[in-house]
């Protein structure tokens, strides 16, 4: 029998073995105090070894990044709800930067800049990280850009054409389309091999619930990524999202793929950061922005390359979106991105209140890559579209005030107005290269003058149809495809000319 001494003995016996087994060893543990917290920052004193952009473990959860570093105090951007971080509460040093998951799990959902799944699904089981903070490529390990990224927009394929590794600049007033334009390119993507990221930084949670179902509905959304940091999410949520977001597209790209990064937009992630960079008692500058402001873009946006074949031959093609104040293209933060990025798209107000849809600006917008990348069937269309643009806008301001004007400009005006037409396109709705070639060529050769204007767009809307009913072959056009020759010419031209009169036939019956 068992006596309670018996078994006391046996208890202390098995304790001391485990104790035994266990390896005990002088471990570091770094541990600070918070001196001031609030408005998403928050000043840590007693951790005088903490590195730039190190990550810090607050009481609580809550973790923050380490950005100014002071003599005795350390100034920390609050990746959580500040609310669960109070004056005197410890803070611990983790010697780690901050790292995001990467990998093809990520594809078709929706997470925050660290990761974290915002879809409602469980965490994407990614087996590997990466700094969030990542060098750009250095030159020799880049290529020329040469192979075009489809928009699936006219006005754009046509006259300001992007190339994949990329940096244009999509820059407008506030309501004039410039989330729709990067839309669009992401949903003509749906056809390409290309895999997109899309980044919300400071929007309305309606505007991205909107981006999302939009590419849901019209895209290829299984090869999409959507990183929000939304309006209501901490400044510092919002400063790491497109760093984070390019690590997350840049793990792509090292594998030898093509990658959309969509930002949206640079102007609040500008805002952001002047407003930590204030909080934190940072010398302003212009604008009170502090003086790193070109450089924190520049760092990001230079990460956006075309590959040598040595490293893998992948591509990021970065498409970042600028807000202007009463279209003043000059102010500070635009002027430093469009001095950055390869070029800019303008979305003029004027043209938008016009219902000239997509508002481009086709004479304040430039490609400074994309004409070595334009596609040489659709090149051989479009290189006289911009002049002949430019001087019918030239052409229409002289004919409203009332002088007379002979056969030929009344010809030049009316061809015009067809331009204009063809370069309006519905939103969600991108063209493949196919039909831009198919338009454009009725445009060249005036099949579209034979038409009413009104009926140009039901012209439009007929050509994918009719082009998949009577001529297939013009569909399978691609980016390698030549120019067209004189007999496939004179073929397609034979086939618009039988919508055009399909089109025409159709008003006239509408009319009786």
């Amino acid at each position: 029998m068992t006596t309670l001494a018996d078994s006391l003995r046996d208890w202390t016996r098995r304790g001391r073995d485990r104790v035994g087994d266990l390896s005990l060893s002088p471990q570091l543990e770094r541990v600070g105090r918070v001196a001031q917290v609030g408005d998403g920052v928050a000043i840590v004193s007693g951790l005088p070894d903490t590195r730039l952009d190190e990550v810090l473990l607050f009481d609580g959860g809550v973790r923050g990044l380490a950005v100014d570093l002071g003599e005795t105090t350390i100034g920390c951007m609050l990746l959580g709800d500040s609310a669960a971080v109070a004056a005197g509460s410890l803070v611990r040093g983790t010697g780690e930067v901050a790292r995001v998951p990467v990998g093809d799990a990520l594809l078709g959902r929706v997470v925050d800049p660290m990761g974290l799944p915002l879809d409602g699904e469980a965490p994407p089981a990614t087996s590997s990280t990466m700094p969030i903070e990542q060098p750009a490529p250095a030159i020799v390990d880049r290529a020329a850009v040469t192979r075009p990224l489809a928009s699936g927009l006219v006005v754009v394929d046509a006259m300001i054409p992007l190339g994949r590794g990329q940096r244009e600049l999509i820059i407008g007033d506030r309501g004039t389309g410039k989330t729709a334009v990067a839309v669009d390119a992401i949903i003509n993507q749906r056809t390409s091999d290309v895999i997109c990221v899309y980044v919300g930084i400071g929007q309305k949670a309606s505007s991205i619930a909107q981006v999302i179902e939009a590419v849901r509905n019209y895209g290829e959304p299984r090869r999409c990524l959507f990183v929000v940091a939304g309006a209501d999410a901490p400044p510092g949520l919002q400063w790491i999202a497109p760093y984070a977001a390019c690590t997350m597209a840049e793990e792509f790209m090292a594998q030898g793929r093509d990658v959309l990064i969509v930002i949206d937009d640079l102007t609040k992630h500008a805002a952001v950061y002047r407003q930590v960079s204030l909080l934190l008692r940072r010398p302003p500058g212009r604008e009170a922005y502090p003086g790193d402001i070109f450089y924190i873009h520049s760092r990001l946006l230079e990460r956006a390359a075309k590959l040598a074949p040595e490293r893998g031959g992948g591509s990021l093609t970065a498409l970042p979106i600028a807000e202007t104040q009463a279209g003043n293209i000059s102010a500070y933060i635009p002027t430093n991105l469009i001095s950055i990025t390869d070029g800019q798209i303008y979305l003029d107000p004027r043209l938008f209140y016009e219902d000239q849809k997509p508002a481009v600006d086709v004479g304040k917008s430039v490609s400074r890559v994309g004409g070595k990348t334009q596609a040489p069937v659709l090149k051989g269309l479009a290189e006289s579209l911009r002049l002949e643009y430019a001087q019918f806008l030239e052409l229409e301001v002289f004919t409203r005030f009332g002088g007379m004007v002979d056969e030929r400009t009344k010809r030049t005006i009316e061809h015009g107005r067809r331009i204009r037409a063809v370069l309006a396109q519905r939103q969600f709705a991108p063209l493949s290269l196919g039909e831009q070639v198919a338009l454009l060529l009725a445009l060249s050769e005036g099949v579209l003058d034979a038409i009413p204007l009104d009926r140009v767009n039901a012209f439009r809307d007929a050509l994918g149809p009719w082009l998949r009913e009577h001529r297939p072959e013009a569909l399978s056009i691609d980016d390698a495809t030549g120019a067209l020759s004189d007999d496939q010419r004179a073929h397609l031209k034979a086939s618009l000319e039988a919508l055009a009169q399909s089109v025409a036939a159709g008003t006239k019956e509408r009319r009786a």
